[in-house]
């Protein structure tokens, strides 16, 4: 019951991420990526930073540092290069196929073997989500499809490396996550200095999308993730990660009056029978990491300054 509840919360992370487009197209000035990439992580790291009143110590600095660009410093502008170069769906499917990069580093850095069942899921899993996005006129563009490659490959990575280096004695996932969001804010700026120039006027509405972007759908959503990366395994974590692609069909369905065919509700499906196949199989497979390793949690603990020991 308590796995069930850290992979629900967890799921809320992706299924957070699924409304990235709706609000961009909604409410932030166009053909601002980098841009709002920053306003993303930056505010929302320094924000969870100053709540955990914790900052990174020794080797932390560092790895603080380059699991930043890992998760978001390097994957945010790499993310949007390919939703820039790409149709949508050819991007999301791109994206939808970080849980097979996870899976090959997780079983050389982590030790975690991912038994059969497990890689047929997050194979299903990207073909489902494929009949989701994917249209006739989709087209490729070879520096679109190296960026999305990319791109998973470095979230797959930081996810690996977070779960492998864990947290400092006593450092909450609140910290862990303001430290991130913190580096890899500050890694994006420069880029998006030299590509976009100065920052755009910002009216009531893009304060509006920027907040939610910044709170909801970073800051909690990060936090969530990274918290369900100390508790369960990288594959189980990252085998959630079609289910934001799915919201975004669901909300582009529901709020922004787009169709869904027969052919994308089938792929729905089979994507969502997917995510659920591949908890059941990550649930089963035997854990590298001792159980002590996971007595940290509760989704409290930072807020009440309750200490975590590894």
């Amino acid at each position: 019951m308590k796995r069930f509840a850290t992979v629900a919360l967890t799921a809320l992370a992706p299924i957070s991420w699924g409304s990235t487009y709706a609000v961009a197209t909604e409410l932030l000035p166009p053909d601002r990526p980098l841009f709002t990439g920053v306003m993303r992580a930056l505010p929302a790291g320094l924000l969870l930073t100053a709540l955990a009143r914790t900052l990174p110590k020794g080797e932390w600095w560092w790895k603080s540092a380059v699991l930043g660009i890992l998760n978001i410093g390097a994957f945010f502008p790499l993310l949007f290069l390919s939703a820039y170069r790409l149709p949508g769906g050819v991007a999301a499917v791109l994206g939808a196929a970080g849980p097979l990069f996870v899976v090959g580093l997780a079983a050389l850095a982590l030790g975690e073997r991912a038994s059969l069942r497990t890689v047929l899921a997050a194979v299903v899993g990207a073909f489902g989500v494929s009949m989701v996005v994917l249209t006739a006129e989709a087209g490729l563009d070879a520096v679109g499809v190296i960026a999305g490659v990319i791109s998973s490959a470095s979230m797959g990575a930081g996810t690996v490396m977070t779960k492998r280096w864990g947290r400092p004695e006593g450092v909450g996932p609140l910290a862990m996550t303001g430290w991130q969001l913190t580096a890899g804010g500050l890694f994006i700026i420069p880029v998006a200095a030299l590509v976009e120039g100065a920052p755009p006027a910002l009216d009531g509405q893009a304060f509006l999308g920027y907040g939610y972007m910044m709170l909801i759908n970073t800051g909690i959503a990060y936090w969530l993730w990274f918290r369900g990366i100390g508790q369960l395994t990288a594959t189980s974590v990252t085998l959630l990660g079609p289910l934001s692609p799915l919201t975004a069909a669901v909300i582009g369905w529901a709020a922004l009056g787009q169709a869904l065919s027969p052919v994308q509700l089938a792929g729905m499906a089979i994507a969502f029978g997917a995510t659920i196949a591949g908890q059941q199989a990550a649930a089963r497979t035997p854990r590298p990491f001792s159980s002590t390793e996971q007595s940290d949690q509760n989704i409290s603990m930072d807020l009440t300054d309750e200490r975590v020991r590894r």
